[in-house]
């Protein structure tokens, strides 16, 4: 007899009117769809056409109109500045009309752009509810990004306001962002016509007559907007991710299509009941923050937390379990990096003991694919289900995962478990044809992709075209690789551009991570392809040890080297790795192997706009040297 997930599955598939059709009654709507998929102009599909609503009325009105005004909405938990601050549902609905009549007072309108660039606070998530509010389009930025990076959003989105604070706080050190804010603005090809900046204590930022005006002044000076209502396809927000060509890409998200995806998932994906705590530990730059810290949590009426601080040094390894207990969390998502930080600093699980976290229920991971090692001592540690979980910034939500609302199937680590209902995932090798099951290939989409997922670019349908449905006509090119098993799980192993290859052999790094992490001294590893004259490509190891681990690196690497032998064989020909204090990795936690690799053959390269530590990439260069890479420098 199938399972709940598998009869829901096949459902999705057989009948997607049918199925989306009940999913959307979860949404409140102004004016009902005419059309639930117009398929009309392939490869370019809308979901529910004719169809009106607004995105905030949907997180906020009506929760407060149906008696859960008095429901926390909203927790800020801010460790770098000993602040938390609770807002119920009626606080954040009050909050959030207020700074939507500020946005009207200056000119902001349906289909207007306003840029958010600011640090994890409470205001941040209130001008993303208020900008949806008036049916405008969001574009967050996170705070601190680099100043011409945000100069090409603002040239791409060109919006009327943007939104802003006086700084950020990144463990113990103040971040101004105004003057990277006046940088930004002079380098972009835009002008918006006014900025509204919060003045944070931390630090001051100095206004310019005429364009900034201060947030908490603006708030105590305007009337509350109502709610405006939208079409369905029309834009809730933009959402840039790096371009291969250097350009940002502008993900767009389509209002009823998104609501209806995260309402649905929030139940079936993560198995939140209305009125629980759910917490995604993410920046609210990146598309989990936007997905499940604010939109997803808030359709479905839970609690949802805003945290400003890091998994380890704010101030300990035990951050994370002192906001699960004192919050009373039932779901964490965060990303596997994060649990490395912990396991690498807190190897034991000393800090976890000291508190009581039996509230919570299932921890979900995603953003880069979690090793196995780390999935165990996870469940070791905190005897809870631990899920990986994958998806896409142009996803949305996720598109591999183990449905514990449908009642969750044997967890095979390393792997998502499978697709998720709505998505029809293939792998494809390099001439378009199916593979076998354990056979690595390019995995895709079957198109239409279902609601919530990107339906193109901003004011770039060409560039939607040739980046992601151009090398496999029909279907989605997610550019990940990895295979399906003879079950049906789906293993997501690498990027594309992270299969190596070896005197001819395609090999994965991430199948060598893998290995390399489950040494015992191993607290988190990253493994690339660097050019080799013989073999054109061979893999390099970088790993970072566990707290208190004071073995020999010789001795470390020479088992390394013999265990990828031993489980992986002489063809990987991995011979090469070393120990590092640091990995380079992006703020969301993301390893930037390419940037690695590029070190390594001696590839000049841009500094990362999203990297968390620049001074870490002249280490990993030190370390590459004594390797004697890059060859013949």
């Amino acid at each position: 007899m199938p399972s709940i997930y598998e009869h829901t599955y096949a459902r999705s598939l057989a009948d997607p009117d049918a199925f989306w059709t009940e999913a959307a009654e979860g949404i409140d709507w102004t004016t009902r769809w005419s059309q639930v998929l117009d398929g009309s102009t392939p490869p370019f599909y809308r979901w529910y056409v004719g169809g009106r609503l607004n995105a905030c009325y949907n997180a906020l009105d009506r929760h407060v109109e149906r008696g859960r005004g008095e429901q926390p909405a909203l927790i800020y938990d801010s460790p770098v500045t000993r602040t938390i601050k609770s807002f119920t549902y009626r606080e954040l609905l009050r909050e959030v009309a207020l700074f939507a009549g500020v946005l009207r007072e200056l000119g902001v309108a349906k289909g207007d752009r306003v840029i958010i660039y600011m640090p994890m606070v409470p205001e941040a998530v209130i001008a993303m509810l208020a900008t949806a509010r008036l049916g405008a389009i969001h574009s967050v930025v996170f705070g601190g990004f680099a100043a011409n990076e945000l100069a090409s959003r603002i040239s791409d989105a060109k919006p009327t306001v943007i939104v802003s604070a006086s700084c950020g706080i990144e463990i113990d050190r103040v971040v101004p962002y105004k003057p990277l804010l006046d940088r930004a603005i002079a380098l972009a090809t835009h002008s918006p016509a006014w900025c509204v900046v919060l003045q944070r204590p931390q630090a001051a930022a100095d206004m310019i007559p005429g364009r900034d005006i201060d947030y908490a002044a603006a708030m105590a000076n305007c009337t509350p907007a109502e709610w405006v209502p939208v079409a369905a396809t029309d834009p809730l927000y933009i959402l840039y991710t790096s371009g291969t060509t250097g350009v940002p890409k502008g993900v767009v998200r389509d209002t009823a299509g998104y609501l209806v995806a995260l309402f649905w998932s929030m139940k079936n994906v993560y198995g939140m009941e209305p009125g629980e705590v759910y917490w995604a530990a993410s920046d609210l730059g990146w598309a989990v923050g936007h997905s499940y810290l604010v939109y997803g949590p808030l359709l479905h009426g839970n609690t949802t937390i805003l945290y400003e601080g890091k998994p380890v040094g704010t101030p300990d390894p035990g951050a994370f379990w002192r906001v699960i207990e004192q919050h009373g969390v039932r779901v964490l998502f965060t990303a596997p990096t994060a649990f490395r930080a912990i396991k690498r600093d807190d190897p034991n699980g000393d800090f976890i003991r000291r508190h009581d976290i039996r509230c919570l229920r299932t921890l979900f991971l995603a953003g880069e694919r979690c090793d196995p090692d780390t999935l165990h001592w996870a469940e070791h540690q905190l005897h809870v289900p631990v899920i990986d979980h994958w998806w896409q910034t142009e996803t949305g939500w996720p598109v591999g995962a183990n449905c514990v609302g449908l009642g969750a199937l044997p967890v095979k680590p390393g792997s998502c478990t499978t697709p998720v209902p709505g998505y029809d995932v293939r792998v494809l090798d390099e001439a378009g044809k199916e593979v076998r099951p354990g056979e690595t290939g390019n995995v895709v989409i079957k198109l239409p992709l279902p609601p919530g997922c990107l339906p193109t670019l901003w004011n770039n349908d060409a560039g939607y075209e040739r980046a992601y449905l151009s090398r496999y006509p029909g279907y989605y090119l997610t550019a990940d690789a990895g295979f399906k098993d003879e079950d049906g799980y789906l293993w997501i192993m690498s990027r594309t551009d992270d299969i190596i290859n070896v005197a001819g052999h395609r090999l994965s790094t991430g199948a060598m991570e893998e290995v390399l992490a489950s040494h015992p001294d191993v607290a988190e590893c990253a493994v690339v392809g660097v050019a080799d004259e013989i073999k054109g490509e061979i893999p390099l190891g970088l790993v970072v040890t566990k707290a208190g681990v004071n073995r020999s690196h010789d001795d470390i690497t020479r088992e390394l080297v013999a265990l990828v032998r031993e489980r992986i064989g002489p063809v990987a020909a991995f011979k090469v790795a070393t120990v590092v204090h640091r990995l380079p990795k992006t703020r969301s936690g993301k390893i930037l192997r390419g940037t690695v690799k590029k070190i390594a053959d001696g590839v000049p390269y841009p500094m990362p706009s999203t990297i968390d530590e620049p001074a870490v990439l002249e280490e990993i260069a030190i370390a590459l040297a004594a390797l004697g890479y890059p060859k013949g420098a």
